[in-house]
Order: C-alpha cells, then structure tokens, then sequence
C-alpha cells in the first residue's frame, strides 16, 4: 500500500490561506501566542512551576517596577535553573513529538461531539449521509481539506475526485468505509495511521497527526 496520502497528492499547499485582520486581534493573539510558547515550555522544564509568581514577576518587569527580588538573588536562582537543566538528559525528538502527538489527541477527544473510531481515529459529523458506503478496494470522490495540528493547510482538493482505497493513507481507508455518501466528516487522524515515524518530506513531520475536512460525494463498492 502506497505511503502517500493520495497517489496524485497534486499540488501541496504550504501557505496558510489569508484572513482579514483586525489589528486588536493581532495584538491579543500575539500577546497570547507568546503566552502559550512560553507556559508549554516551562510546563515541561518546571511542572511544578508558580503560575501566580511567575505572572507577578513578568508584569513587574515588563512594567518596569521594582522587582521583589534583588537582581543578584535572581541571577543566582537561573543559574542554578540552568544547572540543573543542563544535567537532566536531553529527550529523543522522537519521544518529544510523541508527547506533543499525545496531548493533541487528548485535546480532541475532549470536543463536544467527537467519537472515536478503530485505531484511534477521532470523528466529528458535519453533515450527516444516508447514501452507500465504499468496500474495502472500492473508490470513493471526495473534496477536502488537510491541515496540520497548528492549522496550517498542507493539501486541499476543492474539486470532486475519485481515489481507490488501497491507494490512500491507512486512516483515510479506515474512516471512509464507515462514511456514507452525502456525509462531511472532520477526522483526527494519529500519525501511526498516517506516515509514522517517517513524516512526509518537509511538509509532514515524523509522528504528526492530520487533520482533515472529507466530503464524500461517491462511493463504490
């Protein structure tokens, strides 16, 4: 069976397809996008970390007011930080994408109408079908959308086409023999049943998972 998501995966789209911008909201979204780089990178270096200090002493700082600590207390407190961060063994980066792989799925599973399939695979219904289901060598014409877990879109297919089971990923083949014409489906699909260990080039990262918008509009048997 083919590695590759669809044999003519046409022409992959990198960019991540414009919006129209508020300025407010460019300015919150960066805010909170620093927000959230930073607190999971110290959620993994300091599980036990005081979220209340350490937002005491960011807003001190950014702010310029008198720090509660004297400045050499807090060259002396990082450096031993550092110390001790630079003793603990470095994680593979295998295991550190599987991680991150792990608490993306959790997240998922925990949206209001997500149910999960064989081999992990997570379903939210768009739009209900009634029409027939695909065999396991059948066809089926779909649109879609494929996107990464940040959300950006590497593939789409906004026209009607035709693809044979046996020659997509192993999560589309799963998901769609269960999928019935007329259904929009939005699968959460895990990397081991998508490229694994090898990704995808330099579009898809070992032990990524995929996100996708499937609209099936034929199927054979």
């Amino acid at each position: 069976m083919s590695r590759y998501l669809l044999l003519p995966l046409c022409v992959v789209f990198s960019t991540v397809y414009a919006t129209d911008k508020n300025p407010n909201n460019d300015a919150h979204d960066l805010a909170y996008s620093l927000g959230a780089s930073l607190g999971e990178r110290l959620r993994q270096e300091v599980p036990q970390l005081q979220i209340q200090a350490l937002v005491e002493g960011l807003q001190q700082a950014y702010q310029g007011k008198p720090l509660a600590l004297k400045d050499e207390r807090i060259e002396q407190i990082l450096a031993e930080h550092e110390a001790q961060i630079a003793e603990q063994p470095a994680l593979p980066q295998s295991e550190i994408a599987l991680e991150k792989e792990r608490r993306f799925l959790t997240t998922e599973k925990a949206r209001p109408g997500v149910r999960e399939l064989a081999d992990g695979i997570l379903l939210t219904e768009l739009v209900a079908g009634n029409g027939t289901k695909a065999g396991p060598s059948g066809k089926v014409q779909v649109r879609y959308i494929g996107s990464l877990p940040d959300g950006t879109v590497f593939d789409r297919n906004d026209q009607a086409q035709w693809f044979s089971l046996d020659s997509v990923i192993n999560g589309w083949r799963s998901a769609l023999q269960q999928m019935p014409v007329g259904a929009k489906w939005r699968l959460v699909i895990p990397s081991a049943q998508a490229y694994g260990a090898d990704g995808a080039g330099d579009l898809i990262a070992p032990f990524t998972p995929l996100v996708f918008e499937v609209e099936l509009l034929g199927a054979t048997g």
